[in-house]
């Protein structure tokens, strides 16, 4: 059963309990709904509490059914809180911990509630494109004022309790439980002091109006929409929350609904409840079982004190756990330092972290000089120089130093991990953990399984992760892993975009405006383009037969690395970061194509997207093929997390599968027609070629 029965004396208790957060789940609201019908034919019974088992009250829908006919199946959420309401007998909210969703709306259905200390209360539900849609917009409204409720379910950032129950007038709680330990017993002294009420109150029957009437929509309308360009939700939570001003309840639930349904069908919530699943999905790994034995890692070592090793370093530290960092000068190691302090003093003089949290983080930090101080840490993480006579060196210095049992990880980002992990006797402790620059920001963590790898490594890496709050996807073992394997083929096409008539502005404005955070000239500039150009030169050597265009070198032959140098693609001003137009490399692109033979032709935004876009595509079904990634959805997300893919669009494989396959496979066949690209990468790959045969997609 998902949720449980029990009398206490006069007042029966309804306790849901289908873990981890209690979802909203077919199962769980129709034994919600058995327990109410036992209560109220019972006539000893006076009063019901429910309440939530474990860790939450209730998250809302249950993410198993996300999507799916389940969700709707009677009793679906609206008819469980019509019956709440229609009880002949006072219904009793005992919330705590997590009040979100479908289970804050099932809460607002109750007579009263009652909510402990530290309750997350929320309508999340913008979030995935969509607005609440079991009567959040048309009651929250009435318990916490239109303002609020507006704020709270345009943003759908949760809220504490206390905060909530400290607002005058407010009617969402009847009562403050004083602790979680306490929050039952309080519960059924509430419902015992009700039991003989009448009427019973309803939320629905409270007003709902706010003094500015229209002028005040059209001023939330005007703010919202400045903040959530390419979404259609948010303005429609203010569309919704304007009719529960004008209807009677009923019109209004009638017109939430619809918005509701009409939004679900969206390409923005197809993409967000993608979103919402995969990033849940990167931590189940076919053959590694989720109660894999883990290692403690109660200590780590860092190897670099520069940009990543420092922000490495911070992800730990805030995680609260202590860390040694290494580095082989002493002036290293002392502006790696500087750098942590100032990235705090940051964040504490914008009011982000709070002065003693500051110093305990940074007493969490200890330095040395000498690799014999590291051989008690739990596990070591080396974030040096990307070539592989540096890690060998680095790996087999720890191979000799550290504690048996201690995980030896490479932050390495194309290099072959199974090559590194030979140079230990230990080849099972060794893993990648690709971590993403600024470290201490980048959510992604691409975690590579290396052939000999331990699965209670991956898993202790994989929860490792979560803990300091990254998202982490497993990767297997090539050139480049997931994310920057795919951006190569990108990178390519963007070259040899230019090389048939692009500048650089007019290829980079086209992805940004498809929504790409930055296109790939601007991002070349921030990374630096001599990090490109080193990959270049040893792939000439290690891939003779794949084509790039030269204008990426002779960039660099100029000394145009980038911002750091205040020249690249474009031109910057000294302390600014705006990417400037440079005459002189639109020249030398000129210059190249003529050198070349090459007669530019004039190419649409269209065309660029899609060659950019479906490279990644491309590359991401053969990582798929080749066993790199596990699932699609990981690819989604590494691209969403760690290379600006726009989120309202998925990542690439879901935009494909959007698109339609046939579609991509049929631009494909139409780039490889083109004599200046690639006509080899350009063949679809077979996964395509199979998805397209059978009418799938990559989901």
């Amino acid at each position: 059963m998902t949720a449980q029965y029990k009398l206490h004396r006069n007042v029966a208790v309804i306790t849901l309990d289908n873990p981890p957060v209690n979802g909203l789940g077919f199962n769980t609201r129709r034994a919600l709904v058995k327990g109410l019908e036992r209560a109220l034919a019972n006539a000893r019974v006076k009063a019901v509490v429910i309440t939530g088992a474990g860790k939450a009250f209730s998250g809302g829908a249950d993410i198993k059914e996300f999507g799916s006919p389940k969700a709707i199946q009677e009793p679906n959420l609206l008819s469980v809180i019509k019956a709440l309401e229609h009880a002949t007998k006072p219904v009793v909210a005992a919330m705590h911990s997590v009040v979100m969703g479908g289970g804050l709306e099932l809460a607002l259905g109750c007579h009263y509630r009652i909510a402990a200390p530290g309750c997350k209360v929320a309508l999340p539900e913008v979030k995935l494109g969509l607005i609440p849609g079991a009567g959040g917009t048309q009651r929250l409204p009435r318990v916490l004022g239109v303002e609020v409720a507006l704020n709270m379910i345009v943003s759908g950032e949760p809220q504490a309790s206390e905060l909530l129950a400290s607002l005058p007038g407010q009617k969402l709680f009847d009562k403050m439980a004083a602790s979680n330990e306490s929050l039952l017993d309080e519960a059924l002294e509430l419902a015992r002091s009700v039991a003989d009420t009448r009427p019973l109150p309803l939320v629905r029957d409270l007003p709902c109006k706010h003094p500015l009437g229209d002028a005040y929509f059209q001023f939330a309308r005007n703010m919202v929409g400045g903040m959530s360009k390419n979404y259609p939700a948010p303005l429609k939570c203010v569309d919704a929350i304007e009719a529960a001003t004008k209807n009677r309840i009923d019109q209004g639930l009638a017109i939430e609904r619809e918005i509701f349904t009409n939004l679900m069908f969206t390409p923005e919530c197809k993409a967000l409840r993608h979103l919402f699943v995969a990033e849940r999905a990167t931590s189940k790994i076919a053959d590694v079982p989720a109660d894999t034995p883990k290692r403690d890692v109660k200590s780590l070592a860092v190897i670099g004190a520069g940009t990543m090793g420092g922000g490495i370093t911070m992800n730990f530290l805030n995680a609260g756990i202590p860390v040694k960092m290494l580095e082989m000068k002493q002036e290293a190691l002392d502006r790696g330092i500087a750098t942590i302090r100032k990235n705090y003093e940051s964040q504490v003089a914008r009011g982000k972290l709070k002065q003693d949290k500051y110093e305990q983080r940074m007493a969490l930090l200890s330095t040395t000089l000498d690799y014999n101080d590291l051989k008690d840490a739990d596990m070591v993480i080396e974030a040096v120089f990307e070539d592989m006579g540096v890690k060998e060196t680095v790996f087999r210095k720890l191979d000799e130093v550290m504690k048996p049992g201690a995980i030896l990880a490479s932050n390495t980002s194309t290099l072959d991990m199974n090559k590194i992990a030979s140079f230990t006797r230990r080849p099972q402790d060794v893993i990648g953990t690709h971590f993403f620059s600024p470290a201490n920001v980048m959510r992604l963590l691409e975690v590579v399984r290396g052939e000999k790898t331990g699965k209670d490594v991956l898993a202790t890496v994989m929860a490792l992760g979560k803990k300091i709050r990254k998202t982490t996807v497993v990767s297997g073992v090539c050139d480049g892993f997931i994310g920057n394997r795919m951006i190569e083929q990108y990178s390519r096409q963007a070259g040899f975009l230019l090389d048939e008539g692009c500048t650089p502005a007019q290829v980079d404005k086209a992805v940004e405006k498809f929504g790409f955070a930055m296109g790939p000239f601007r991002m070349g500039d921030l990374a630096g383009n001599d990090i490109g150009w080193a990959i270049r030169k040893r792939r000439a050597v290690e891939r003779a037969d794949m084509q790039y265009s030269k204008t990426a070198d002779k960039l660099c032959e100029l000394g145009r690395f980038g911002q750091k140098t205040g020249a690249g693609w474009y031109d910057y001003k000294p302390g600014k970061r705006d990417a400037i137009p440079s005459d002189l490399v639109v020249k030398m692109i000129e210059d190249h194509r003529a050198e070349q033979g090459i007669t530019p032709r004039k190419i649409s935004d269209e065309e660029i997207v899609q060659r950019l876009v479906f490279s990644l595509v491309n590359e991401g079904a053969h990582i798929l093929e080749d066993g790199i990634a596990s699932k699609a959805s990981d690819i989604d997300m590494v691209y969403i997390t760690g290379y600006g893919f726009p989120i309202y669009r998925g990542g690439p494989m879901h935009y494909a599968s959007e698109f339609g396959l046939f579609n991509v496979m049929q631009a494909m066949q139409r780039f490889a027609r083109n004599p200046m690209d690639d006509a080899q990468f350009w063949t679809p790959a077979p996964l395509i070629q199979r998805l397209v045969a059978a009418g799938k997609t990559f989901s």
